[in-house]
């Protein structure tokens, strides 16, 4: 049961309908992390505006993708771990091998989204201040500056929503159950 209130769109906030609405018609269902985000608009109207900035960047979906899931498992929110399993395998079109280790934080089939996790995790792992080599490492997989930043945009998005998931532990949407991510209770620990 969520420790905080997973509002619907009649009986959240009048400010936060609208952001409850645009969920529904985007989803085909509410997440309860938009519900429980609700509870604060101007929370869910960060969320919404910044997921829609994040969506504009140079990285491609499954780089972003790798990040979100990257993040969650490092914050150990098992709700956007399987949200974003959810996207990472049916619109990104990544491998179920590759998205394992991503939910494993560990080195996946795929070299270009291991920078991206790695990367993802020193810029966790060091509040931004990464070491030489490891932007070294990144710059050398291909990546630019302007994608590092971009990086850091996905992380500080999947720490407000890792978060306030945490924060709130609202259930997974039924609609999510099969990304279940079972090492959320152990991530949790």
């Amino acid at each position: 049961m969520s420790r905080l209130p997973l509002r619907t769109i009649d009986d959240a906030p009048e400010a936060a309908r609208p952001g409850l609405q645009t969920a529904l018609a985007n989803n085909g269902f509410l997440p309860n992390l938009v519900r429980l985000l609700a509870n604060a608009p101007t929370a869910l109207e960060t969320y919404q505006t910044v997921s829609g900035i994040n969506a504009r960047a140079g990285l491609g979906l499954a780089e972003r993708e790798a990040v979100q899931i990257t993040a969650a498992a490092t914050h150990g929110c098992g709700f956007c771990v399987a949200g974003h399993t959810a996207i990472a395998t049916k619109k990104a079109g990544l491998a179920k091998d590759t998205v394992e280790a991503l939910r494993a934080n560990a080195a996946g089939p795929d070299d270009r989204l291991n920078a991206v996790a790695d990367f993802t995790r020193a810029v966790i792992r060091s509040r931004g201040a990464v070491d030489d080599a490891e932007l070294q490492a990144f710059r050398g997989a291909g990546f630019s500056d302007a994608d590092a930043l971009e990086v850091v945009l996905g992380v500080s998005l999947a720490t407000l929503c890792n978060f306030a998931n945490n924060l709130g532990q609202p259930a997974l949407n039924p609609e999510l159950e099969s990304y279940r991510w079972p090492s959320a209770a152990a991530a949790a620990e």
